[in-house]
């Protein structure tokens, strides 16, 4: 049977396996300054299976498009089955995640997240349940190779680490990452949009969804060089380093 005949089962599949790495991964201590605060437990949590999801995601990504190269040239109707199982894995994950932000009440802290997924779940969700676009959303799971460094970026800001050697290698890798990989796949694919964009089914709607994501990581690029590289103020106090408990995307 193929894989597409069964992407319910497959989505559902993936958002159980990533419930469970979270239940897994409570068996890893996390530090005291963390562990005492119940906010800051759950971003914990949370942040920690989203690392997993882009280790998997983004490698498995990049391994997928170096194995069907032709990925890159027809994003359209192009669907070989790893990338359509990578698809709905990832797809899983992201309604998972969804979930866990508002079930446990802290969908205003993470609206930025929140809106970011759901532009993803639609335009995933189209592409599970038509086989359109499968090709595309492998070169649009690239970006989960930065991810990987943006995620650990926060559990070091969680933990006030953003002194530490680990936080300053991890910024430029970051931004190396986020320049290459975040904004390279977002623009590279824009850009086949747009150059199809009155020829291809839904190409308006894909363009639109990408165009409105482009402006949003431009933004956060813009606040990520301002934060890490460019501080307004060279107290470094308590009161200037510590995270916000009240945002859970913080610059």
């Amino acid at each position: 049977m193929s894989l597409s005949q069964s992407p319910t089962l497959l989505v559902l599949g993936s958002a159980v396996t990533f419930l469970l790495v979270g239940r897994l991964l409570r068996a890893i201590p996390m530090p005291k300054l963390v562990a005492k605060d119940r906010t800051r437990t759950w971003r914990w949590r949370n942040l920690s299976v989203s690392i997993v999801h882009s280790l998997v995601m983004g490698t498995s990504a990049v391994l997928c498009v170096f194995l069907y190269p032709d990925i890159l040239t027809d994003m359209y109707d192009y669907s070989p089955q790893p990338a359509y199982l990578l698809l709905c894995a990832s797809l899983g994950y992201f309604y998972m995640d969804a979930a866990d932000i508002i079930l446990s009440g802290q969908a205003s802290a993470s609206w930025e997240f929140l809106f970011h997924h759901a532009l993803v779940i639609s335009c995933f969700t189209y592409a599970a349940f038509t086989g359109l676009y499968v090709a595309g959303t492998t070169v649009a799971l690239f970006v989960e190779v930065n991810s990987i460094f943006l995620h650990t970026r926060l559990l070091l800001k969680l933990c006030n680490a953003q002194d530490s050697a680990l936080y300053r290698v991890n910024r430029y890798l970051n931004i190396l990452t986020f320049v290459s990989f975040r904004l390279g796949a977002h623009f590279f694919i824009t850009w086949f949009l747009l150059s199809n964009l009155w020829i291809l089914p839904k190409a308006t709607f894909y363009f639109g969804a990408m165009t409105t994501i482009n402006i949003v990581i431009l933004i956060y690029f813009y606040r990520l060089i301002r934060a890490d590289f460019f501080p307004r103020s060279r107290f470094q106090g308590n009161t200037m380093r510590s995270y916000d408990e009240n945002k859970f995307l913080n610059d």
